[in-house]
């Protein structure tokens, strides 16, 4: 059974237990954030290419076009760079699906707009997904510091109760399961794409995500009284 990325991006990171110390926080000039977000995007795309086991500090550095010393200005070590890379990316996941949870429209459209969000990560940036999915095996730690995975999925939890408690969603599911159901069925997918498994066309995408969606809103549907 595959162990996939909790995947679709600041927030203080934390010591993990790893004797780490991260970098002091700081306010940053509107340069200084732009640098380390190039570092930040560099690194996403070295890793994609060579793997982040593989790829060196001084890689990342002229993928950047800094010095390498600067690097360490930003970011302690690699591994910090990789978690900042996890948090930011499902901090972004986070306030958008919550954003998606205020809008007030039905629980089945939340949930479609949901699985759009998550799906529609591989067109804006493969790199990106390839990332979480390869080294989430390889790195299993960052999946258990990332607090924001967890909120994430208490989010899709919230949706589908509120599906149950308006009667739109069936009732006799439990409402963690079948959040854990829906990002599970996401995360396959996108880790199909990564694998070259699926067809990642555009017409694809869009396919696949209307089966995600078909699947899962006919899943939870009230059934009607048999006779």
């Amino acid at each position: 059974m595959r162990k996939h990325a909790s995947v679709a991006l600041s927030v203080p990171l934390s010591t993990g237990g790893h004797g780490k110390v991260p970098a002091p926080v700081a306010v940053r000039s509107p340069a200084q954030e732009a640098k380390r977000r190039r570092i930040l995007e560099a690194a996403v795309r070295a890793f994609a290419r060579k793997g982040y086991h593989a790829c060196r500090v001084g890689e990342i550095a002229s993928e950047a076009g800094v010095a390498y010393g600067l690097v360490y200005h930003y970011f302690t070590s690699k591994d910090e760079i990789l978690e900042t890379i996890f948090r930011e990316t499902w901090s972004q996941m986070l306030t958008a699906i919550e954003a998606v949870e205020e809008d007030g429209v039905p629980a089945a459209e939340q949930l479609r707009k949901v699985c759009a969000i998550v799906l529609r990560t591989w067109k804006r940036d493969p790199d990106l997904v390839r990332v979480l999915v390869r080294e989430v095996t390889r790195s299993p730690h960052i999946q258990r510091e990332v607090e924001e995975i967890e909120l994430a999925y208490a989010a899709l939890q919230r949706i589908v109760q509120r599906g149950q408690d308006d009667g739109e969603f069936r009732a006799d599911i439990e409402a963690r399961v079948a959040a854990l159901i829906v990002y599970g069925a996401l995360e396959e997918i996108l880790t199909s794409w990564v694998m070259g498994q699926l067809d990642d066309s555009d017409e694809e995408v869009d396919r696949a995500e209307q089966a995600v969606v078909s699947l899962v809103r006919d899943g939870l549907r009230v059934r009607a009284p048999a006779d």
